[in-house]
């Protein structure tokens, strides 16, 4: 089985020169003096931390390529021949009733204040990347328009060049944050929401007390950690002077910008970039209580928590404290995802994997309610892309999964469409696009759908990421569609974990989902009249 191999990656840009290479180190098994490369041994060898870094930055998304021994793909989807649940009353039974366009794929989370979405996703943490920021605009109108929530991350009051604090420091002014806020609500029509993360420096800038009382968002997410890495956020800064401006601001910025040798290496042109880390949080529950308190006296009508892919014991610790605080919704990040900066060894090597945290939560859960306690409502990250993903972990996750949190399959869509944009205006359209037409009209296939919705002038004028993202969206919602028909299931709470079975023995023992050969054994052999 092929886990993932080191020293060589797209990722990194390098390669090995041998067809042979040493399984456990990567290196070639005939390591030439003389070679001109381009392992990443070799190249570390002159550029030495940038190897540790996905590029280009600020042109890609990177996620991990490890493969795990068990994911999702060990599970496969039930459809049955007889039965439906969650058509209206008085449609059961009739044919007519059932096409698959049909079923209902809407969802919703929270406690008094509950979210509605029209998909049972939402997008991933867009902060202080540059692909999240020079992207924002298509992301936003598309999540507004589809009817999802979508998620502001950390960090982009701290970074905003144009960041205005009073001499507490605490932040006045970002017109950053302000654009983010208002490109969303300017499609919103009820479904869905936008959240505001809140990490250490975010907490110290009080870009809480600014987003939700000069603002007016109504939910902020207290963040603990994502599955790609288990150090605070980063990005990559390419002037001396804005180095030097996030420094200044109490940022950890390295190779530091204040040292002589480091000014000279960016003089040189040896030294390329700085990058700026956010501190590592500490997390206990007095102070953990009472920061959701506190967040509700500033009037946030909704407070989550995402965490990251650590192992079961800060999970319990989030569950239960979820629990305790009756947070409105807990995503759970697992390794094997990440949207943009993350160190690529880390992102490949670090951390819980998806499918086995989900069965961890679901044991908590599981044990939560057995003891009558309060199960906050459950979303699941790390490395989603496709309906059937959605199915999976909302069965899985069964009865307290309420979405799938989905980070570079949502950003994807909304730099193509912003692409295809420049790429008719500058009459330059790929043959992989032109094939469907040179227009806008002519290319989307979901156009004249929102053009319906919100008329011609007011379509012509979205950033057509948007409408990429509706596009994709809709291919999402029909595929969900049609594998909620095939298991007779027409609104989102009938799915079940009795809808899975695990094709191997092991990823039924991790799961607990019934093994191909024993699901509804006990039904057959009662039919067949050997019981």
């Amino acid at each position: 089985m092929n886990l993932q191999q080191p020293n060589a990656n797209e990722c990194t840009q390098s390669a090995n020169r041998s067809r042979s290479v040493a399984p456990q180190s990567g290196i070639c098994t005939r390591c030439i003096d003389g070679c001109r490369g381009n392992c990443e041994v070799f190249k570390a060898s002159f550029r030495g931390r940038e190897l540790l870094y996905p590029g280009l930055y600020g042109t890609i998304t990177a996620g991990a390529d490890k493969e795990y021994p068990i994911d999702y793909s060990h599970l496969n989807i039930l459809g049955y021949a007889l039965g439906a649940e969650g058509l209206p009353r008085g449609q059961v039974g009739n044919p007519d009733n059932t096409f698959f366009p049909m079923v209902n794929t809407e969802t919703s989370y929270g406690t008094k204040n509950k979210v509605k979405m029209r998909l049972p996703i939402f997008t991933g943490a867009l902060g202080s990347t540059d692909v999240a920021r020079n992207n924002w605009e298509h992301f936003a109108a598309g999540a507004a328009i589809v009817g999802i929530t979508l998620v502001c991350g950390e960090n982009v009051c701290g970074i905003d060049p144009a960041l205005e604090r009073n001499k507490p420091g605490k932040v006045t002014r970002s017109p950053d944050m302000e654009r983010r806020v208002e490109q969303y609500r300017r499609y919103y029509d009820g479904y869905g929401d936008l959240i505001v993360q809140l990490n250490v420096e975010d907490t110290r800038l009080g870009v809480a007390e600014y987003a939700v009382e000069k603002l007016g968002v109504e939910c902020i997410e207290l963040k603990w950690g994502q599955g790609a890495k288990c150090i605070g956020g980063e990005i990559q800064v390419n002037s001396l002077d804005r180095a030097r401006q996030l420094q200044e601001r109490g940022y950890l910025v390295t190779p530091d910008p204040s040292h002589k040798d480091n000014q000279a290496a960016f003089r040189d042109k040896a030294l390329k970039h700085f990058e700026r880390h956010s501190r590592l949080g500490f997390v206990d529950q007095k102070s953990f209580m009472d920061g959701v308190a506190h967040l509700r006296k500033i009037g946030a009508k909704r407070v989550t928590l995402k965490t990251g892919a650590y192992p079961m014991r800060e999970l319990a610790m989030a569950v239960k404290w979820a629990s305790d605080a009756k947070l409105d919704l807990l995503t759970i990040d697992g390794a094997g995802g990440g949207t943009g900066m993350s160190p690529w060894r880390m992102m490949c090597e670090w951390g819980i994997p998806t499918f086995y945290l989900q069965c961890m939560t679901q044991e908590l859960c599981d044990k939560l309610r057995a003891k009558k306690k309060f199960v906050p409502d459950i979303a699941f990250a790390g490395g989603f892309s496709t309906e059937d993903h959605v199915f999976k972990v909302l069965a899985m996750g069964s009865p307290y999964t309420r979405a799938v949190c989905m980070g570079r399959a949502l950003m994807i869509p909304g730099m193509v469409g912003k692409n295809i944009g420049n790429w008719i205006a500058n009459n330059d359209l790929p043959k992989t696009v032109s094939e469907y037409g040179t227009t806008k009209e002519e290319i989307f296939i979901g156009y004249e759908s929102i053009v319906d919705r919100f008329g011609r002038e007011e379509t012509d004028k979205m950033p057509l990421g948007a409408i990429a993202m509706y596009c994709f969206c809709n291919k999402l919602q029909t595929g969900l569609q049609q594998l909620m028909a095939g298991a007779r299931k027409f609104s989102l709470p009938s799915i079940s974990r009795s809808d899975l079975i695990a094709l191997t023995e092991e990823a039924a023992k991790i799961s607990g989902i019934s093994h191909v050969m024993d699901a509804y054994r006990e039904e057959a052999m009662e039919i067949i009249g050997a019981k």
